[in-house]
């Protein structure tokens, strides 16, 4: 403890304050006893995903099993004593208590004996997922009505002399007084909670699949997470502040995958407009290259048609706005990026890098030949109106605003470097750098000014240089050839619609990820970041691992790991396999590979389980403590600052008081 002669004003100040909380001797040592022995528990299990793509039934599915350890903890714990259908029947149960309770009464004819034989399967699970935890952090996870009776049941032991009877009663009580279905529930969230202890989420929640809004909703309500910012999260985090080429970009995607629901529906922005513009315009054209991509979706040919129609009026109307947006942003040194004013419109072709390529379509009814990247004044107002709805959409501002709280560019957690797409690298492995406003950025310099810029493009005053600069550089991070979250020298998606040479549609990656391969050129980053090359690791998605071909996701003697299997649908025939978890427990670091996952539907009714399968990447010499941990640091200093406050007391520095 330091000597109180020495303490600052400052310091003084904080203490009165923390003495506000603890307002005598005995309080303050009674937290410093239960924070030190927090400090002796085995760590908390912290859960990586990453590339969701609006894949929420398969998404709430990994959380709901933690990618595996609740059937292990089951498997733990009854072993041979029950058979395998018992055993799947109870996994079921705690994924999807609501909907399990529904199937279980239509089908059961004995409920009593059902409810007393599942309260008590389920307590032995709960018991066992909450062993590592403080009884104040197992208190907060249940609803404050039932604590005091789950508390009874998950930390009495019912051989002690005496407990059997007073443990039975307990259950039988709660099955006769109708409680049990509220009972159940609750003890299953509280299993769900304490399975995975804090999430990671890095990047692409969004586009691809029909229900990033709903995966949204389940993180705004989680107990502990963060998320690192993918390119297509960035995007609709432009298009929520009102960049217009952000606006179209979202559009497009979802018009290509067939995906309006998300914006039309979940976050009530009006596209009639649109519509509307798209059929007149196009009302000739078949635009047969702009049906959407179905991947399973049920859709009408009419639907189809209309969706058609609207992707290619609103992918005119970002090529033209996206040619604004790099000319009025030179260091961006994208003006090669501009085609749309290189098509000569007498033959249909278009000339790139000094070569003419014939266009696969060449219908363009709202292209002026004269100023290509010119707005028609429909387009100017159609736009108008869909960013008025994009600015003005709650919920949407509602969700772009969580991840603004709750994200970032990178996250530095437990000496681990989590990041969605890549460092950007020269060949020589050396950092790649961009200036912007006169000064060069690179490495970690450079993740910090895309956030501090992309930060002001929501935040800054609307209306200024400051705002608007900002969405043009989270358009930029959504493609931008030096976009950390994006990675590569090109977006082709001009090429892709009206090319068919397939050479003009390849995108080159960034040199990191060949680069990171080089376990030398993963530690330099590491130490960028000011991570030490010991039990530190590179974790990142973006980039899909094609296990069908071969390919790892561990890199670099375990210094990169890349967790995108491929959640997304679209993804999984490239891939493989259905997405990655990677775990990281007490014990070590364990990575899950999934396959696909049918449906919620299924897996309630017919009890599907994703399958999956565990390999474990690295053990802990020994168990990890919380005192090995970023919280645990952040304990000590609130001990540190907690004995301080006591020899205040001691000293008469500080007044104890009463409450």
């Amino acid at each position: 403890m330091k000597n109180n002669n020495r303490i600052s004003n400052e310091k003084l100040k904080y203490l009165k304050l923390l003495a506000r909380n603890y307002h005598d001797i005995n309080t303050a040592c009674t937290e410093i006893i239960n924070l030190k022995a927090i400090l002796n528990l085995p760590k908390g299990t912290e859960h990586f995903l990453s590339d969701i793509h609006g894949e929420y039934e398969a998404f709430n599915h990994v959380l709901r099993n933690a990618s595996g350890v609740v059937k292990n903890y089951i498997e733990e714990i009854f072993g041979s004593t029950l058979m395998e259908t018992d055993k799947k029947n109870l996994a079921t149960l705690v994924y999807y208590p609501e909907l399990r309770l529904e199937v279980v009464k239509r089908k059961e004819s004995n409920m009593y004996d059902w409810y007393k034989i599942n309260l008590f399967r389920l307590i032995q699970v709960c018991k066992r997922v909450s062993y590592k935890y403080s009884r104040s952090k197992v208190r907060k996870a249940i609803p404050a009505e039932l604590t005091y009776i789950i508390e009874e049941l998950i930390h009495e032991d019912s051989a002690r002399l005496y407990k059997h009877e007073y443990y039975n009663e307990i259950i039988n009580t709660i099955v006769r007084l109708n409680m049990a279905d509220k009972f159940i529930i609750a003890i299953c969230n509280v299993i769900h909670r304490l399975a995975i202890d804090h999430l990671h989420v890095i990047g692409d929640i969004y586009d691809r699949g029909e229900a990033a809004e709903k995966i949204m909703d389940v993180l705004l309500d989680y107990h502990s997470l963060d998320v690192q910012w993918g390119n297509h999260d960035i995007s609709w985090m432009g298009a929520s502040s009102g960049s217009i080429a952000c606006i179209c970009n979202v559009i497009r995607v979802s018009c290509k995958y067939c995906n309006l629901n998300t914006i039309e529906e979940s976050y009530g922005i009006n596209l009639i407009p649109l519509a509307t513009f798209a059929m007149e315009k196009y009302k000739d054209d078949e635009c047969t290259l702009f049906m959407p991509s179905l991947d399973g979706k049920e859709k009408n040919l009419a639907e189809k048609i209309l969706v058609s129609k609207m992707h290619k009026a609103i992918t005119v109307i970002q090529f033209k706005i996206e040619a604004q947006t790099i000319l009025r942003n030179p260091e961006f040194k994208m003006n090669h990026r501009i085609l749309i004013d290189k098509i000569n419109f007498s033959d249909g072709t278009v000339e790139i890098d000094g070569k003419k390529y014939t266009l696969s379509d060449s219908y363009f009814p709202t292209i002026d030949t004269e100023n290509p990247i010119a707005l028609s004044d429909e387009e100017a107002d159609l736009i108008e109106k869909i960013q008025q709805s994009f600015i003005h959409s709650e919920k949407l501002h509602q969700h772009v605003r969580f991840l603004f709280n709750k994200g970032s560019m990178y996250k530095i957690y437990n000496s681990n470097l989590l990041l969605h797409g890549c460092v950007p690298l020269n060949s020589d492995g050396s950092f790649r750098t961009i200036n912007i406003s006169g000064k060069d950025y690179g490495g970690k310099a450079l993740f910090d000014k895309f956030e501090e810029i992309a930060r002001s493009g929501f935040y800054a005053k609307c209306g200024t240089t400051e705002r608007i600069k900002g969405q043009d550089y989270m358009w930029y991070l959504w493609c931008g050839p030096c976009s950390p979250l994006y990675g590569k020298d090109k977006m082709t998606t001009f090429e892709r619609y009206f090319i068919d040479d397939k050479n003009l549609h390849h995108e080159e990656k960034d040199y990191y990820y060949n680069l990171t391969n080089n376990e030398d050129v993963c530690i330099s980053i590491l130490k960028e970041f000011g991570l030490s090359e010991l039990n530190s690791h590179i974790i990142n998605g973006h980039v899909p691992v094609k296990v069908v071909k071969g390919e790892s996701p561990v890199k670099a003697n375990g210094k990169l790991l890349v967790i995108d299997g491929g959640f997304a649908k679209a993804y999984q025939s490239v891939t493989g396999i259905a997405g990655y978890t990677l775990i990281c427990n007490s014990k070590g670091l364990v990575l899950a590979s999934h396959e696909p996952f049918s449906s919620t539907i299924e897996a309630v009714e017919q009890e599907k389980d994703i399958i999956s399968s565990t390999n474990f990447l690295e053990h802990n010499s020994g168990v990890k403590m919380v005192s090995d941990t970023d919280v645990g640091r952040e304990i000590k200093e609130r001990i540190n600052d907690l004995e301080e406050l006591v020899e205040a007391y001691n000293s008469g520095l500080i007044k104890e008081y009463a409450e």
